[in-house]
């Protein structure tokens, strides 16, 4: 489950029990820090957390910032310079070096826009988006916070603000869903700056397992734990059953020529083909031919295997162009002298992901620049 499904969730619990609690949401970041912007934790009265905006230097001085928020009923901004080697409050000496912006947002459960319920309906919905976070780094003026979201069709969920600034930041939240990539925002309006940070929401990753073996099996407990949707189909009723997966993924039986009908392919549904069955493999390579969405079809076997494939196909009448070999993987995953099935998922797993971010999978020591782009950090300013 993401991080995000298991805050919500535990805001439903908190709210069913009328236990008070605040959203802290890191809202911009200057130079390096664990977390990056749009990371949050949830905080209740007893002060137990859900969630990270750290890797923990933060959250023991962030509890102490929630907790007086909650009681002030008031949303609240807090710098935390971690550039200060001297400050061993927040952890500056584990070397982040960077100044992080974090939003404390306190939950008014009567009202239906407070930021966990626009969370909410935001993880319900099966699409990109982008959410608005407005604050003010002039911390005595008003901190308003999470808003709204803004969908593709530039349709918005949740509280409107003046009408003047409504305009402007859709425009920015249309950017930031075509280039996938967060916005900041800054404009002045009479003599007074306010700030956005727009997130960049992506559903989760679907990964479809063709295939319910033994190794199926723990690429899908892996898989859950990245919070990527699993669905497994195969033709054998005695291996694709919930009894053999986990009771989040969508178990399917089914013929190969039919394993497209109860899936709902996007642009973030990825297949590995692993069935230990040629001709199934086979039959379901074809059908993703068409399907020009998918980002990702692994499979798994040697070389040889999908030589065999690729004439097979041919003879068929499926040419192997250049736009369908670069989303084919095969043999599946990184190489990393993986062996075990566990070891084979991490590579797989690995590899879908950097050809989901379009990164090269390379050692970050080789990297000479900053492990995040920091081009993405700075406020746009926006004129009236």
């Amino acid at each position: 489950m993401r991080e995000l499904d298991v805050i919500v969730a535990q805001y439903n619990t908190l709210k069913r029990a009328g236990t008070e609690s605040v959203l802290a949401t890191v809202v911009h970041v200057e130079g390096s820090s664990y977390r990056r912007a749009g990371a949050r934790m949830l905080v209740d009265e007893f002060g137990n957390i859900t969630g990270a905006i750290s890797g923990g230097c933060l959250e023991g001085d962030a509890l102490r910032k929630a907790l007086h928020a909650m009681h002030q009923q008031k949303n609240k901004l807090v710098t935390y310079d971690t550039s200060e080697e001297d400050d061993a409050l927040i952890g500056a000496q584990l070397g982040c070096n960077g100044i992080i912006q974090v939003l404390f947002e306190y939950l008014d459960f009567k009202n239906e826009f407070n930021p966990c319920e626009i969370l909410k309906t935001l993880i319900s919905k099966d699409q990109k988006l982008a959410i608005v976070v407005q604050f003010n780094l002039d911390k005595s003026q008003d901190q308003p916070g999470t808003k709204f979201f803004i969908n593709e069709d530039l349709q918005l969920s949740g509280e409107k603000p003046e009408k003047q600034v409504l305009d402007l930041i859709i425009k920015e939240g249309e950017l930031s869903l075509k280039n996938d990539k967060p916005h900041f925002a800054e404009i002045s309006i009479k003599d007074k700056t306010h700030h956005f940070f727009i997130q960049n929401y992506k559903p989760p990753v679907k990964l479809v397992l063709v295939g319910a073996g033994n190794d199926a099996q723990i690429l899908a407990q892996q898989t859950e734990l990245l919070g990527w949707d699993v669905i497994v189909t195969d033709g054998r009723p005695t291996h694709a059953n919930k009894e053999r997966f986990a009771s989040s993924c969508q178990v399917i039986v089914s013929k190969p020529e039919e394993t497209l009908s109860n899936i709902r392919i996007d642009a973030l549904t990825c297949f590995v083909l692993m069935s230990h069955n040629y001709n199934y493999d086979l039959a379901v390579l074809k059908l993703l031919m068409n399907k020009n969405e998918i980002p990702y079809i692994g499979i798994l076997g040697p070389r040889k295997k999908f030589e065999r494939m690729r004439t097979d196909l041919r003879k068929e009448g499926f040419e192997l162009n250049a736009d369908r070999l670069v989303k084919i993987h095969a043999p599946v995953g990184l190489e990393i002298g993986a062996e075990t099935p566990a070891e084979i998922g991490l590579s797989i797993l690995a590899e879908i992901q950097s050809v989901l971010t379009g990164k090269s999978a390379r050692p970050l020591k080789q990297k000479e620049t900053p492990i995040h782009d920091k081009k993405e950090n700075h406020f746009k300013e926006i004129q009236l």
